[in-house]
């Protein structure tokens, strides 16, 4: 998918919203498990109920790594499921030598037909050009992330007072273009986003942390947005779990219509 055809939905829509379907066979409702494949059952009614509220879906890939090869094709079916004007991204954190990358982007591009990946850029360039190597598709990369965990290295400075995120993100611009390069920025470090704005003032970013993780979608648009709008904000538990009944998928409606109707209001 091209950068100006994921503002063409941004605009149609007018949201910026990405439903997050880190989907826990534990959490789903218990009826569900009467279903062949009930991660596909949830997956597939999440889908109908949210796609006019959203522009992407993000697959954190453990949740269907830890159920083995059935997890596996519970994954491909969602994916194929998904409509194709909908931005696909793989939540995978890849970023391994330049050989074993490779293979990833086989599986997850070529296989799986997903229109990004999230990628770890610790072991450098090599690691990361295989993924670039595949035009109309996307690397996101990590910038900054909301976890805690985060300011064990990303927050660390160098003796010119620059943050160990900055030089990533500063390094890794040149590897690719705003055609092909996203990163993901927690929601809960937006007195950090201007910084990055002025070090990629066009590239998209990928926002986590809304919601349950404490991140304020205002500030994020506030200190986040360009002038094609440039974010992609998601949300899981939020909206997939809005409700544990028969009722799920309505409520998960609400929910992402209602996040969407908050997009809608900033973006005027």
């Amino acid at each position: 998918m091209k950068k100006e055809d994921i503002i063409k939905q941004i605009n149609i829509k007018k949201t910026f919203l990405c439903v997050g379907l880190d989907t826990d066979i534990e959490k789903i409702p218990t009826f569900l498990l009467d279903y062949e494949d009930p991660i596909f059952e949830f997956n597939k009614r999440i889908i109908d109920a949210t796609q006019n509220y959203c522009i992407s879906y993000k697959l954190n890939l453990a949740f269907y790594e830890s159920q083995g090869i059935k997890g596996w094709e519970s994954l491909a079916k969602t994916v194929n499921y998904i409509p194709k004007d909908i931005f696909k991204i793989a939540d995978a954190k890849r970023g391994d030598i330049g050989n074993t990358s490779k293979m990833y982007a086989k599986a997850i591009f070529e296989h799986f037909s997903f229109d990004a990946i999230t990628v770890s850029p610790y072991m450098g360039s090599d690691s990361i050009s295989p993924f670039l190597e595949y035009s109309n598709k996307w690397v996101i990369i990590l910038g900054l992330t909301s976890n805690k965990g985060a300011d064990d290295f990303q927050l660390i400075k160098d003796n010119k007072g620059k943050h160990l995120f900055e030089n990533v993100i500063e390094t890794s611009q040149r590897w690719g273009t705003q055609e092909n390069i996203m990163y993901v920025v927690g929601a809960t470090k937006t007195e950090y986003l201007e910084k990055i704005r002025n070090i990629i003032p066009d590239n998209f970013l990928l926002i986590p942390g809304v919601g349950k993780q404490g991140g304020n979608l205002e500030d994020v648009f506030k200190y986040g947005a360009n002038k094609d709008c440039g974010l992609i904000v998601n949300s899981s538990r939020d909206i997939i779990y809005a409700s544990n009944d028969q009722t799920f998928a309505e409520e998960a409606k609400k929910k992402a219509k209602e996040i969407s109707s908050s997009m809608a209001l900033l973006m005027e």
